[in-house]
């Protein structure tokens, strides 16, 4: 196993020095789920719930949580998102969140998808639980990543 990036030789938490590293398109697919019972999903994909279309507002708190990414996760860069794309749908009795973002830098992208995918989520959760309150949100994780001194990776 490689060393863990975040710990400098004594074990205290750093952010990592990527001053020299070079400025390269990088990209990152996440995805996670909020399962829920069926009633619950026909409201959501109805539109028709005391606080509306659930999916577009997911979907933009999802953008708007990947462009605060740094503030969120103590050791995380910031960085210049060249996009950011949050799609919510119905999937196998759960809705699916799913979060590509683009960038062109020194560190990878990784950390805005997944937030933006988690964020998202719990703002489903938040629209919906007045209806259900055994949502369970799963099954956040990194699909894909492309870019960087790593490489590509799919799960």
């Amino acid at each position: 196993m490689s060393k863990l990036t975040h710990l400098d030789d004594a074990g205290r938490a750093r952010m990592v020095d990527v001053s020299d590293k070079p400025a390269t398109a990088r990209e990152a697919t996440a995805e996670g789920y909020l399962r829920m019972a069926p009633e619950t999903l026909a409201l959501a994909l109805s539109g028709q719930g005391k606080k509306g279309a659930v999916g577009p507002v997911a979907e933009l708190a999802g953008v708007m949580a990947a462009k605060q990414t740094a503030n969120l996760i103590p050791l995380c860069h910031p960085i210049a998102l060249s996009k950011i794309d949050v799609t919510v749908e119905a999937a196998d009795g759960a809705l699916r969140v799913q979060a590509t973002a683009r960038t062109t830098g020194p560190t990878g992208v990784e950390m805005e998808a997944l937030t933006a995918v988690s964020v998202a989520c719990l703002t489903l959760y938040d629209m919906l639980k007045a209806a259900d309150r055994g949502m369970v949100i799963e099954g956040v994780r990194l699909l894909a990543k492309c870019g960087g001194r790593s490489g590509d990776w799919k799960a």
